[in-house]
């Protein structure tokens, strides 16, 4: 059958190569605004990296200087809620692995901005799925491994990129926090928790650390307070709530350690993983804590050894407020691509307008940039992407990512 109207054609670029920046019309068979319903023969204007209008197409007048986009499905650019990409190369050789510092279990301190590379070439291969947010950073693998950012995928600098520089502290409770004695688990350092039991107390005793730092900084005498400590000072924004704490936990036992951490601390947690969150449903929602759930096609083993395609689907009856990830892969390929994560879960009971609210404004909305981007409205940022097809059907291109007004071409996938 033949499309309703001639579509683009989008040469395959290189990841360097350079993206339109003039103002755009994009026109959409339908176009899925997520700020409202499915909008049929819609038109989107951009100008100036933003959103300057939304809705039908018809009355509209494009402006001479617009250039003229036409996609079947145009939806937000896609936002990942979980991922190494930037810090995790696509090469996958040390000099391009930098997720993981293994010298030590707890290292706050670790931000992601110093390592992200804007430029990696795994950046513009996800890209080219129509992701355009990206919450990167620290890989789980040590108890505390560092920071997390949230990032656009634009691929200039990370200066120009960043969105929260320092959005989470990442945690790990369970099999990728302690180092068993056989060695079953990764070795994040000598002096590493080797239980779960330990790991708690571990954590417990930094936030206590941390606590007391706070006081004695407060001593009036400048000589008697202690020297700065960048460990301290980014646990302490975790205790004030400015950081939140990402705590990857996949069995059941670890997701109600990290409920029992927040109510002693009074901490603010993102919950990570949580294969086992079907045995756990309701002390996760009466913790009001939201979910960034593995990857619906991760493998179920280990810890994950509960994982199921439908857990985000139980999630979403249950009234959980959830987002997908790709997640961290130590093996190649370095990660998974949310699209499909979500088509799955799609596929798997959550069907497709939750699914793709998972990785667009509920997505946004967990990692607090809602007012930015998720959903296509005036005055957002323009991120979009564009697909000659139901998104989550798998004979379906990616046609094009808009990020900030800016449209790349990475290559039909």
């Amino acid at each position: 059958m033949k499309p309703a109207f001639p579509y683009i054609l989008l040469a395959a670029l290189a990841a360097t190569a350079p993206a339109a920046t003039a103002p755009l019309a994009i026109f959409g068979e339908t176009i899925h605004p997520m700020a409202g319903p499915a909008i049929k023969s819609g038109l989107v204007l951009v100008r100036d990296g933003r959103i300057a209008y939304v809705g039908p197409a018809a009355g509209q007048i494009v402006p001479a200087d617009h250039q003229v986009i036409r996609a079947r499905v145009v939806t937000p650019g896609l936002i990942d809620a979980r991922t190494t990409v930037g810090l995790s190369g696509l090469l996958n050789q040390p000099h391009d692995q930098d997720m993981l510092e293994r010298s030590a279990p707890v290292q706050p301190e670790l931000r992601a901005i110093d390592a992200y590379n804007a430029r990696d070439p795994l950046v513009a291969w996800v890209r080219s799925f129509g992701v355009t947010t990206l919450n990167t950073g620290h890989a789980p693998g040590a108890l505390v491994s560092g920071q997390t950012m949230i990032v656009k995928t634009g691929g200039t600098t990370v200066e120009d990129d960043v969105v929260n520089p320092a959005a989470m502290i990442a945690v790990s409770l369970g099999g990728s926090g302690v180092v068993r004695a056989e060695g079953t688990a990764p070795a994040p350092a000598a002096k590493s928790p080797g239980t779960r039991a330990k790991a708690v107390a571990m954590l417990r005793a930094e936030l206590i650390k941390a606590q007391e730092y706070a006081r004695k900084r407060e001593i009036p005498d400048e000589a008697k307070r202690p020297s700065r400590d960048l460990r301290l000072e980014a646990l302490l924004r975790g205790l004030a709530g400015t950081q939140r704490f990402l705590v990857t936990a996949h069995r059941q036992q670890d997701i109600l350690a990290a409920l029992r951490l927040a109510r002693e601390f009074n901490l603010q947690l993102v919950l990570d993983g949580c294969a086992d969150a079907h045995l756990v449903l309701a002390e996760i929602k009466a913790s009001g804590f939201p979910v960034i759930l593995h990857p619906t096609m991760a493998r179920a083993n280990e810890d994950a050894e509960n994982l199921a395609m439908d857990t985000a689907a139980k999630l979403a009856a249950a009234g959980i407020p959830f987002a997908l990830q790709s997640g961290y892969e130590s093996y190649v390929p370095k990660t998974r691509v949310v699209l499909f994560e979500a088509a799955v879960a799609a596929g798997k009971g959550l069907g497709f307008d939750a699914a793709l609210a998972s990785v667009t404004i509920n997505a946004a909305r967990l990692l607090g940039i809602a007012d930015r981007t998720g959903s296509l409205a005036a005055g957002k940022d323009a991120d979009l992407a564009l697909f000659d097809g139901d998104p989550f059907e798998y004979t379906t291109h990616a046609t094009g990512t808009i990020v900030s007004g800016r449209l790349f071409a990475d290559g039909p996938h």
